[in-house]
């Protein structure tokens, strides 16, 4: 039987390794596009372009993590025979939730151009909220594939449609478009998912909309929701406050910084994440090898994320005014840049922790560390936007890298203890 278990453990890691390097070269081809892409928005683009669709896009963000509702992760984690009628409440209610969305952000567009004091901000706001009829038809489609663990295709779909996001954010910026460059191809990228999502995979919803599953799915997805909406409260409580406090051309700044630093981070982070939440899923029932699983996947993060956020740093200075060009630099970016890319140091950590007690059917205390964190660090913010942009770049490093390393090590202890209690009676 151990030799067995080493067997499956072996063929397990392989499948996790084949899942982050399907995952990691997505992301490679799509920083590729989105490195040359950022170059041209950075030389073609104001601050205030940057700042008018930093406003646009974390409206969207806001509203859109309602469709990062947990229903997918339920489906993903499900027993089998609960797999299909799943499907069919949760087909149904991604497209409730859709419309609901689409109109709230169409009414929400009145309220952030007051806010901002900008009228111009209504139309791409209730523009880009087109895309929340698109999506619903291949979420579950989505969802299967990751249960199904292809997360290659997943990556296919992925590179195919970012890039030719990217691609299209380009032209748009040498045509002269502003901040519509950044917004547009969010829109007009949508339908690429869907087509790709029915190639490759066949579910339909051939019968009935039912919600016998319902309580099953919104006991579990409940919890993820509120997780998600902490998320990106924390992603972007940054950018309200910047731009309300100091200003709309500072925080074209500080957002230039923060994806031209961190979202190469962000990139390698999510491909983990993906592949690692499927892959625990499917070893909840095996505690011993879902150990092993767990502090191989700690020591891999460490080894990719830490050489990487260190060597970027360090280089910032030499190529963010050689890529990007130096009205950058005259504006202070780079240090921001420094500062926000060593949060990433902590982030994949804390994630991983979570993921793990998601993959056992306990998003609630994963909810409870995010309440506690994301009030810390708005708490940060909003001190450190007292000393301008470079203040809250400081606050958010130091918040991450001081609680999500105890969350870490407590989250571990608690897990694994617990698991081998069960190995071990």
């Amino acid at each position: 039987m151990k030799a067995i278990g080493q067997t499956l453990a072996a063929f397990k890691t392989d499948r996790f390794i084949r899942n982050i390097g399907w995952m990691g070269a997505s992301e490679l081809v799509i920083r590729v596009f989105r490195l040359v892409t950022t170059v041209i928005l950075a030389r073609f683009l104001s601050p205030e372009d940057y700042g008018l669709a930093a406003i646009v896009l974390m409206t969207y963000e806001f509203i859109r993590v309602f469709t990062r509702n947990g229903i997918a992760d339920k489906i993903v984690q499900a027993e089998e025979g609960d797999v299909e009628e799943l499907c069919r409440t949760a087909y149904g209610l991604n497209w409730l939730i859709a419309l609901v969305l689409f109109t709230i952000q169409c009414l929400a567009s009145l309220a952030i151009a007051k806010f901002y004091n900008n009228s111009h901000l209504i139309l791409p706001i209730c523009l880009i909220a087109i895309t929340y009829l698109i999506y619903p038809l291949a979420m579950v489609q989505t969802a299967l594939i990751r249960r199904e663990n292809r997360l290659n295709i997943l990556a296919l779909i992925s590179s195919v449609q970012v890039s030719t996001d990217n691609v299209l954010t380009a032209i748009l910026a040498l045509s002269g478009m502003g901040m519509w460059a950044i917004v547009l191809p969010k829109l007009l990228v949508a339908p690429i998912w869907i087509i790709l999502t029915f190639k490759y995979h066949s579910w339909r919803m051939t019968k009935s909309f039912t919600l016998d599953k319902w309580q099953k799915i919104t006991s579990f997805a409940s919890r993820i929701l509120g997780v998600e909406l902490l998320t990106i409260f924390r992603e972007n409580v940054d950018y309200l406050l910047i731009g309300r406090f100091v200003g709309v051309q500072a925080l074209g700044v500080y957002y230039f910084a923060f994806n031209a630093g961190l979202g190469i981070s962000l990139s390698i982070i999510n491909a983990i994440r993906v592949s690692l939440f499927s892959d625990l899923c499917n070893l909840n029932h095996q505690p011993e090898i879902f150990i092993q699983r767990y502090l191989q996947s700690i020591r891999k993060i460490a080894f990719i994320i830490v050489p990487f956020v260190i060597l970027q740093s360090s280089l910032a200075p030499f190529y963010v005014p050689l890529v990007f060009g130096h009205k950058w630099v005259e504006k202070g970016a780079v240090s921001i840049l420094i500062v926000i890319c060593c949060s990433a140091l902590s982030r994949p950590f804390a994630d991983a922790a979570s993921l793990m007690f998601r993959a056992f059917g306990q998003p609630q205390i994963e909810l409870r560390w995010n309440i506690l964190f994301t009030v810390c660090l708005a708490s940060a913010i909003g001190v450190g936007t007292h000393w301008g942009i470079l203040g809250a770049a400081v606050a958010v490093t130091v918040t991450h890298l001081t609680l999500q390393p105890l969350y870490t090590i407590w989250a571990t202890r608690q897990k694994l203890t617990q698991l081998l209690q069960e190995i071990n009676p």
